[in-house]
């Protein structure tokens, strides 16, 4: 265990999305405080994509060796109602309750997948030319999970009145984008959804925020693009790219009752790329 500070114990956390990238590194953040974590990928073998670890199971192995606490893997397509409920059924059945969601789960990606030409992204990615099943994979992998997740596990959280729910929008979501502009069209719905679900669950004490977060270094970001090296550097100054941790920092806030009085809101975690009202 690499910290004391266990204040997430006896909690189970849902990440979906968490097989590698940021999700991965959220889900090892919240396990090293203490919290019970599953990850989730939509495959068994979704962390290879980009040398990540060698399967979903070496993930979950790996957080629970090196933090001591219980890791559970799931896998599924959670664009899919009946693999959502399953695997929710598969974690309380494993883990007891599920008291805290991650949305991290969606991306840029195409109808193909990561494993096709630029790491996935669509090819004709823009307004009018994007082919129709690559339209509808960006909206799905990244709105459709969204919602669904929230629906199986939110009204559980509301009749315990007890509970807290972090999605996942971009930065892309609030502004415009000539290229991924499904993405960032899917990113802006995720963003007012959240605040939608926030009002509704107001009432039973249940928070729900967004993290919009900017340029993250993760492996298929890099393999994404290209990029100004000269922003690669871990600090001393705030005009550089985030690393995964940063982020997941973020999400220990809004998941802890250090924000407990905080719900509906899109935090943005850009370095201050954006400073205008959302």
């Amino acid at each position: 265990m690499k910290t004391s500070n266990r204040f997430f114990s006896g909690k189970v956390v849902w990440v979906t999305g968490s097989s590698r990238g940021i999700g991965r590194v959220i889900a090892g953040h919240l396990a090293s405080l203490g919290a019970s974590v599953v990850v989730h990928g939509t495959t068994p073998d979704s962390s290879r994509a980009f040398n990540e670890a060698e399967s979903l199971a070496a993930v979950a192995q790996a957080i629970a060796a090196e933090h001591e606490t219980k890791v559970l893997s799931v896998h599924g397509d959670l664009t899919k109602e009946k693999t959502v409920k399953d695997l929710a059924r598969e974690i309380r059945s494993q883990l007891g309750q599920i008291d805290l969601l991650v949305n991290t789960a969606g991306g840029d990606i195409g109808a193909e997948g990561v494993s096709s030409p630029l790491a996935g992204k669509p090819r004709n990615n823009d307004a009018l030319f994007i082919s129709l099943e690559d339209l509808k994979s960006v909206l799905d992998r990244n709105l459709m999970t969204c919602i669904l997740a929230c629906r199986e596990v939110a009204p559980e959280m509301m009749q315990r009145k007890s509970g807290s729910i972090v999605n996942f929008g971009s930065n892309d979501g609030l502004w415009g984008e000539e290229k991924s502009a499904i993405y960032s069209t899917a990113k802006a719905a995720v963003h007012q959804y959240t605040r939608c679900l926030a009002l509704q669950l107001r009432p039973h004490n249940v928070r729900v925020n967004v993290i919009a977060p900017g340029a993250v270094m993760t492996a298929r970001w890099k393999a994404t693009r290209s990029y100004d090296a000269a922003k690669t550097v871990e600090g001393g100054t705030l005009d550089r790219y985030s690393r995964p941790i940063e982020i997941a920092r973020v999400v220990e806030f809004l998941l802890s009752d250090a924000s407990s009085y905080i719900t509906g809101q899109v935090i943005r975690a850009d370095g201050g790329v954006q400073c205008w009202p959302a």
